[in-house]
């Protein structure tokens, strides 16, 4: 029986054996991959062929594509081997990465050719696979000299030591050092090398699977050479190894959940006025705070919002096109919340400059205002702009983290000759403390700028913890100080398994470097894994930095040194020399980020969420396993979120999107639950502002049976009494195709639910009505829409701006003519000349930064105070108020007046309108108004008080004109042109004004050669803040601009800059809409040239007219074939007469 046992048990595992290392069938398979999401090689149809004819007398089938869909792992696992051919960019969504990680580990094989390593620069672990990233090569090709390091691998068996070859060379960055050198380059055989002799080829086992790279591949002629031809077979060969099947028991990367198992569900849309910052309770209510001083309740239990307490707080300034980012900053449950009920906020107390983080009691849904316990406050300089930062958040080892900002204006002081123009504010000078970051940021004595953490006490105070950046009684600096160097560190969380702290850190608006001033802007995700200095604001990014600057001379100094930074400014109250700076964790700049392609380009507003791990949460709820370990972070501006993979020691790995496809309303906190749901806080798509967007959404995951989606529209907003609308749900939908139904609610009390995905409701009595849909499928699960409010009893005016000519470009020295139209229901039309103008406001703005917080809100102060006006009138305050004379109440001058000085008399005002009140001007009592609403009752408030005898009135524009673009600024490289203009009903008894807007916009008519959407033949080249389009050498190439707005543009202006002036240089050709299509014009460009300074030529043409939006390609060929020319193209200047 004992033999019969052991002989089972030897077949079963010489089964097992078989089974797990069988060779495939047949011959071995090999894929290769061609995409390009950048620079396109013209060599990759003679690399395909000579590929096929390898695997024609080789013994391998070869597949091409250029399609990413193949990379699934159904389609995977039939090769042995993958080819990424010349391949640019990013060209695998993170669906695919995931499935092409899984294939590696479970045994398959990757060729990386040339290019390859200029591919997928946000994927860390790709950057391993393929052993390097490109950072950049010499113009041309050359013939250089390598250098065989191992003839016994099957890539270099047969080749000489030394190997003359032509090619174009890469210099690298992120070299992995665990791979085994086959070939290097020896940099003194050609010119333009930056790493002394370094790898060109190489090969190494990786994470279970196989990997080869030869950086030799970019002409056509290599794939004719022989001994290319068998350097690339032998690396083929490697990588499909003994032709196994794939194992994937082996695969440690799990699959990607799809984007339709995620559901957004909205808690409530459409009742926050500026929230900042929310947390989560143990029983899943949330408490949000709104920067003007309202603590917002949501019960989970009943599913409604409502006020659970207001602080007094400082949040707007008396100082014309000065906003102040002060109020109720952030808040956060005590980790011990169900047993003490404890919560912290900071917020900017009304009656004195300073920021004060405080401890409270919740008890009953109502903030104990008598509880509180002022913990820690630090000055902060009022009647500026900007930066307040204020979020707070407790670690997994209970100590608390607080941000705060900067407290210092990013903006040109005006009437000043030199100034910061978006670089680090430097200005020492006294009398300008505010335009120097030193003073707080880079200051080891002041608390702004920084990242406190602090160990809470039962009675309110706080212990110094361990391990801060500077021990207590260490002179001239801050022991609650763990982090300093920030600018707006908004939103932190701490990664509650090792305490590493992350943060969103808002950046500097400056677009592009300067040799002189230091690096261009760039919000940053921060990680810190012990305490540090980051380094603002003598460096932002990758501790790139910035010079010191006299503002009195105009005179730049030296660049900081990173490794020994130093404060000398006069306003510096710390120590002199600065920890060393610490780089950021990610960055990314207005343009499109090289290092980050994910997170895409234009405004930006970067913020930190939390660390998901699964083991903390509900089965039930919580998200799946795939995130474990990954950092969420997100962009108010841009309105994504990414998940960031790291890898074991912490450090970043690869960034991918998360629920791409989901809109987003300007996400300002993000919060995973006690139940492992995503919760997160949106202010809303607008500035300073009640912003109907504005909500408390969650994001559940659905393993099984996935919701329906909700999607309600509205036939219209607004409408006269009786106000009839069409409401649909035939945007919403399942996911499984499940049957739905719908209930509506119509924002009175009244519901109804219907089978179908429309209904008609008429509304008779005047009002705002909040009206939002539930989709339920048959299986019971629902989920409910954004409220959309409805106005019933007045409509809103129709306002149009029409800008004459070209509708996206405005030209140097070329004025821009404008018309205001405006329509009203029950005014009248601007062309009846019926309307009252006091209720008109056009206003013209320009400006490059696109920090928008610091976007002048003149216009939307005078539309508030012009609603407010008109609110008055058709309210009963104008029976007891006169603007000018005392009636049974004050004038509203006489209020101005007595109250113009108290920053906290809004709020004060505001609430007295809504609840009414006497005692302080007579013996007569105002009438409580319970059906104001708090936004109206502060545009009341905005009207009367600009009847201060010194308050400042901004005149409008007149309803048409012709006006500077840059409104009498210096001309800006990426300066925009801004038309505003609102219209205020009057309203009328009992039916509140409405205000209708417009905005235009128009860009500089400089578009950046190297901005360009397509490209073929053309490379991009950096240096000292120039960014310039390279034509190659003997090859034709081109760029492509699409959707540009062209009308009454009749020239280009090719600017260019050269290294020495050629002989023949390089032709331009100015094409509509294709390489076939119609030709504007062409122009020679280089001969007679200056080196090294701005050049130009003018390509003419006659204007167009057709109006229709154009693709612009710009084609360049070597007048002389023979002639190598080195020459950058900076940029296209569109001209119009």
């Amino acid at each position: 029986m004992k033999n019969i046992i052991i002989a089972a048990v030897m077949i079963g595992l010489g089964a097992c054996m078989t089974a797990c290392n069988k060779t495939r069938p047949g011959k071995p398979k090999v894929l290769v991959f061609t995409k390009t999401m950048g620079f396109r090689h013209a060599s990759i149809p003679a690399g395909i062929k000579a590929i096929q004819q390898l695997g024609e007398k080789n013994g391998f089938i070869v597949d091409t594509t250029e399609n990413a869909d193949k990379f699934t792992e159904d389609s995977l696992q039939q090769y042995a081997a993958v080819v990424f051919l010349n391949t640019t960019g990013d060209v695998l969504n993170h669906y695919q990465e995931a499935d092409f990680e899984r294939y590696i580990q479970a045994g398959g094989g990757f060729v990386g050719i040339h290019a390859a390593t200029d591919t997928e620069y946000d994927w860390g672990w790709y950057g391993q696979l393929v052993g390097a990233y490109f950072d950049n090569h010499p113009p041309g090709v050359h013939k250089a000299t390598l250098m065989v390091k191992d003839k016994t691998f099957g890539a270099t068996k047969g080749l000489p030591e030394k190997w003359e070859h032509t090619d174009e060379w890469y210099n690298f960055k992120k070299l992995n050092k665990n791979t085994h050198v086959l070939v290097s380059v020896d940099e003194k055989t050609y010119k333009g090398g930056t790493m002394g002799d370094h790898p060109i080829s190489w090969y190494h086992d990786f994470d279970g699977g196989r990997a080869f790279y030869t950086e030799l591949g970019h002409t056509d002629e290599s794939y004719t050479e022989p001994a290319y031809l068998q350097h690339i077979l032998g690396g083929i060969q490697y990588a499909i190894g003994k032709n196994q099947l794939m194992d994937y028991g082996r695969a440690t990367t799990l699959r990607v959940p799809a984007e339709d198992r995620f559901t957004k569900s909205v808690l409530v849309s459409g009742e926050f006025f500026e929230p900042t910052e929310m947390t989560v309770l143990p029983d899943l209510s949330i408490l949000v705070a709104q920067r003007r001083g309202e603590i917002m309740f949501y019960n989970q239990a009943t599913r409604k919002l409502t006020q659970a307490g207001k602080l007094d707080v400082y949040y707007k300034t008396d100082l014309p096109n000065v906003n102040a980012e002060e109020g109720v900053l952030g808040i956060t449950a005590d980790p011990d919340f169900k047993n003490n009920h404890y919560v912290y906020i900071y917020y900017s107390p009304a009656d004195t400059s300073v920021n004060r983080l405080s401890r409270f009691k919740f008890e009953n849904n109502q903030l104990d205002m008598q509880s509180e316990k002022i913990v820690l406050q630090l000055f902060s300089q009022r009647q500026i702009c900007c930066h307040t930062g204020g979020s707070l958040a407790f670690g997994g080892d209970g100590l608390l983290y607080l941000s705060t900002g900067d407290n210092s204006t990013p903006f040109d002081e005006p009437g000043q000759k030199y100034v910061s123009k978006g670089y680090a504010p430097l200005d020492d000078r006294p009398g300008h403390e505010q335009y120097d970051d030193r003073r707080s940021s880079g200051n080891t004595n002041d608390l702004r700028g920084k990242i406190l953490r602090i160990k809470m006490k039962e009675d309110g105070s706080y212990d110094i913890p361990a391990g801060n950046l500077f021990k207590p009684g260490t002179a001239k600096t801050r022991p609650e100080i763990y982090v300093m160097g920030t600018r707006n560190p908004y939103r932190i969380s701490i990664d509650r398994k090792n305490n590493y702290l992350y943060w969103g850190e808002v950046g500097p608006d400056a677009n592009n470097d300067d040799p002189n001033r230091g690096p261009r802007g760039y919000d940053e995700v921060n990680q810190a894994k012990k305490p540090g200095n980051f380094g603002y604001p003598f460096f932002v990014g990758n501790n790139y930095a910035y010079h010191a600057f006299n503002y009195e001379t105009g005179e730049s100094g030296p660049a900081f040194d990173p490794a020994k930074p130093v404060n000398n400014s006069r306003n510096n109250t710390g120590l002199k020399e600065l920890p060393p700076a610490q780089p950021a964790f990610i960055w990314y700049p207005y343009a499109k980020s090289p290092d980050f392609p994910q997170v895409g380009s234009g405004g930006r507003n970067a913020m930190a969420g939390p660390v998901y791990y699964e083991e903390f949460y509900p089965k039930a709820t919580r998200f799946p396993a795939y995130y474990n370990g990954k950092l969420f972070i997100y962009d108010w501006v841009r309105g994504w979120i990414k998940a960031v993979t790291m890898n074991a020691d912490g450090s970043y790995s690869k960034m991918e999107p998360f629920m791409e496809h989901t809109k987003l309303n300007a996400p300002i906190d993000m919060e995973m639950g006690p139940d492992g749901r995503l919760y997160i806080l949106e202010y809303g798509n607008g500035w300073f502002s009640k912003n109907p967007d504005a909500g408390l959404v969650r994001i559940d995951f659905n393993g099984g049976n996935r919701p329906p989606k909700a999607v309600l529209t509205a036939s219209k907003l607004t409408g006269g009494l009786p106000f009839t609308v069409k409401l649909s749900a035939k945007n919403s939908s399942d996911p499984d195709g499940d049957k739905l139904s719908y209930l509506w609610y119509f924002g009175n009390g009244t519901k109804k639910e219907t089978t179908e995905p429309e209904v008609e409701y008429t509304y008779t009595q005047a009002g705002e009505y909040p009206v939002a849909l539930e989709v339920f499928d048959d299986k019971g699960a629902s989920t409910r829409s954004y409220t959309t409010t409805l106005y019933a009893g007045n409509e809103t005016p129709d306002v149009k701006i029409a800008i004459a000519g070209n509708q996206m470009f405005y030209f140097p020295g070329k004025k821009v003519h404008y018309s205001v139209t405006i329509d009203d229901r029950e005014d009248g039309s601007s062309a009846a000349g019926k309307l009252d103008l006091s209720n008109v406001y056009v206003k013209a703005e320009y400006m490059e930064g696109k920090d928008k917080a610091g976007l002048p809100q003149g216009h939307q102060v005078i539309s508030g105070a012009i609603a407010g006006k008109n609110l008055m009138e058709s309210s009963d305050c104008k029976t007891c108020h006169k603007v000018d004379e005392k009636s049974i109440g004050p004038s509203f001058k006489e209020v101005a007046e007595k109250y113009k000085n108290d920053p906290a008399a809004p709020d004060y005002l505001a609430d007295k309108i809504i609840k009414g009140g006497g005692g302080v001007w007579g013996e007569t009592a105002m009438a409580a108004h319970p059906t104001i609403t708090s936004s109206e009752s502060h545009q009341i408030v905005e009207w009367i008080m600009s009847h201060a005898a010194d308050a400042k009135k901004p005149s409008s524009l007149p309803l048409s004109g012709d006006i500077d673009p840059t409104v009498g600024n210096p001309l800006k490289e990426k300066g925009v042109f801004y038309l505003l203009a609102s219209y205020t009903d009057k309203g009328g008894p009992g039916i509140k004004p409405i205000t209708g807007t417009a905005t235009v916009e128009l860009y500089n008519s400089r578009l950046s050669a190297a901005d360009y959407d397509k490209v073929d033949g053309l490379s991009t080249y950096s240096a000292d803040g120039l960014k310039l389009l390279i034509p190659a050498v003997n090859t034709e190439g081109w760029a492509a601009y699409n959707n540009l707005d062209l009308t009454d543009v009749n020239a280009i202006e090719v600017v260019y800059f050269l290294q020495q002036a050629p002989k023949s240089g390089y032709v331009v050709e100015a094409l509509l809409d294709g390489l076939q299509g119609t030709k504007l014009g062409e122009v020679t460009i280089g001969p007679g040239g200056k080196p090294m300074t701005p050049n130009s030529a003018v390509i003419s043409f006659a204007p167009i007219t057709d109006g229709k939006p154009h693709t612009l390609y710009m084609r360049l060929k070597a007048a002389d074939a023979g002639e190598q020319t080195p020459l950058g193209i900076a940029a296209w200047q569109l001209l119009a007469k």
